[in-house]
């Protein structure tokens, strides 16, 4: 890629980045007190975080059957309240358990 095209872009992306971040700050001057707008804006960091890590856990397998198999039963340990070692080691069992079976049965 050109430097002067990868600066371009870079320059673009941090503009658009700090504009994001900046015109609310600059737009709200005092403190939220609608209940329905502070409910939104606690749990945006929570569904910004489910969507990039579940296409990642997905296909984090050779097979979806494999991943979804582990995300459930990593979110049914963790509905539980089991620890994160705890889910991620259940999880990764039961991948390994259906990647097994997957290939047992082929």
């Amino acid at each position: 890629m050109d430097n002067t095209l990868f600066f371009t872009y870079l320059i673009i992306m941090a503009g658009t980045t700090y504009l994001i971040r900046a015109v609310p700050f600059s737009l709200i001057k005092g403190k939220i007190k609608n209940r329905f707008v502070q409910s939104f804006l606690y749990y945006i960091p929570f569904t910004v975080l489910a969507c990039m890590t579940l296409p990642s856990a997905l296909y984090a397998t050779d097979s979806i059957l494999s991943a979804a198999v582990g995300l459930l039963a990593g979110m049914i340990a963790a509905i539980l309240g089991r620890g994160l070692l705890t889910v991620s080691i259940i999880s990764c069992v039961f991948v390994f358990i259906t990647e097994l079976i997957m290939n047992f049965i082929k």
